[in-house]
């Protein structure tokens, strides 16, 4: 049997993500572009790289039991793409295994060769010889067990467990996180201009008003890329959120002057958006700055139409030395390991191990610490990050406080302001810390310092 152009997509692109370290939002759609798939088929791949991407480690637990071996690291790359597909279409999709069979020794003898046809055929029948909650019973049951069958990271497993504690919530938690983590979210849509009621009525596909953000609509169905306003840059898609968090650093009340605004760390531009907006109704000046010159360019597209921006591309750690207390606002969305959007970025989880925290939380305080320096006396500074992890959350805020000289203010007090209402279960009484299978958006944090 002939491997099917929806397979072959899905199985280069998950070879990309392993093999090259690509993205799994940029390399599948340069696949789908070039095999030219019909929708049904293109959403077919999309699933299979996705799906199997979020779910690889409880795949690599069933094949380990299977194969009696103790990673599937030592495997050909292909086949253990293969196997991985194999296993998803099997458990998850239930897909007819004869069918997944067949098309899994298919793609092992195109990829590899005939000497890989046999183990492929052999692990997958055995596989598909037990239903799923035989698998989950196991796999749960052993070492690292809870982790395995959620298929996150043992080292991520420990810090969300810890940060669950740290952000006030029970431990108890923990696999109904891990379980939210693994669930495709809706489309969220963000509105830069117009009015939310009447877009609600006006738009071709349906939609309906986020829960906590004013200026938010969820995607029930459809393609955002269908829908005039996206493409004219009204609207843009971005998480709710992150909508809260841009939403909390444009309207933090503040004391005397606010006319210059500064988003440090502006890239892609889902953030900045919202900032140019809120910019643009109060007369504001936004300067947004990122790094990198390609994210700068994406930050440009996106605010294409915004006369009150200035795009620069700059290391925002000099920021303090260039142009010291120069802003009123100023917005940290800090680099971090994004181990809040693990719904809508799978390939994330495993692009990070413990180790990175200590460059990664290095390169937050001194962003901090520039963006301090930067502002205005009274000036109001927001830190943001898309994790819940400890060191890139609360830690980063007794940084701020007791090193730079910063004042918390109560944020979710400020959140309550600039919504029209109360975000439920946030922590404590100064940050506000999303989270998906409490409030359904992203896992972002978000803080808010006067100076």
């Amino acid at each position: 049997m002939r491997l099917t152009d929806a397979r072959r997509v899905a199985l280069n692109t998950l070879l990309a993500i392993d093999l090259d370290g690509a993205y799994a939002n940029l390399a599948l759609p340069k696949e789908l572009r070039a095999a030219q798939l019909e929708p049904r088929d293109a959403a077919f791949a999309t699933e299979l790289v996705y799906g199997t991407t979020r779910l690889a480690g409880r795949y690599d637990a069933i094949i380990r039991i299977v194969t009696g071996e103790r990673s599937v690291g030592s495997f050909d790359p292909e086949v253990r793409a293969i196997l991985r597909t194999g296993c998803h279409e099997i458990l998850t999709l239930e897909t007819p295994a004869h069918a997944v069979v067949s098309q899994a020794v298919s793609a092992a003898r195109e990829y590899v060769g005939e000497r890989a046809t046999g183990f492929v055929n052999g692990v997958l029948r055995s596989v598909a010889r037990r239903p799923l909650a035989e698998w989950r019973a196991e796999v749960s049951g052993g070492r690292d067990g809870l982790g395995h069958w959620h298929s996150h990271p043992a080292w991520l497993v420990k810090e969300l467990t810890a940060a669950l504690a740290a952000h006030g919530r029970s431990i108890e938690e923990l696999p109904d996180l891990l379980a939210a983590n693994n669930r495709p979210p809706l489309i969220d849509l963000v509105i830069r201009r117009g009015d939310r009621g009447a877009l609600l009525h006006e738009l071709p596909l349906e939609v309906e008003p986020t829960e906590l953000s004013p200026i938010g609509m969820r995607l029930l169905r459809g393609n955002p890329a269908r829908i005039r306003e996206v493409r004219s840059g009204r609207l843009a898609v971005q998480d709710e959120g992150s909508q809260i968090m841009a939403l909390i650093a444009a309207g933090a009340p503040i004391e005397g002057r606010d006319e210059r605004w500064l988003d440090l760390c502006a890239g892609p531009g889902g953030k900045a958006g919202v900032l140019a907006a809120r910019a643009e109704k109060v007369g504001a000046h936004l300067v947004a700055n990122e790094v990198s010159r390609h994210r700068a360019d994406l930050v440009a597209r996106t605010l294409r139409d915004f006369d009150s921006v200035e795009i620069r591309c700059a290391d925002g750690r000099r920021v303090a030395e260039d142009e010291p207390g120069a802003y009123d606002r100023v917005l940290v969305d800090a680099p971090c390991t994004g181990t809040g959007a693990l719904r809508r970025r799978p390939d994330s989880r495993w692009r990070h191990s413990r180790s990175d925290l200590d460059d990664l939380t290095a390169l937050q305080r001194d962003l901090l610490a520039a963006a301090a320096g930067a502002l205005r006396p009274g000036g109001i500074l927001t830190y943001v990050t898309c994790s819940p992890l400890q060191r890139e959350t609360l830690a980063q805020v007794r940084f701020a406080a007791k090193t730079l000289g910063l004042t918390v203010l109560d944020t979710p007090a400020i959140a309550e302001h600039v919504l029209g209402r109360v975000i439920p279960e946030v922590g404590d009484t100064t940050s506000v810390q999303l989270w998906p299978h409490v409030h359904g958006t992203d896992a972002m944090f978000g803080v808010a310092f006067r100076r």
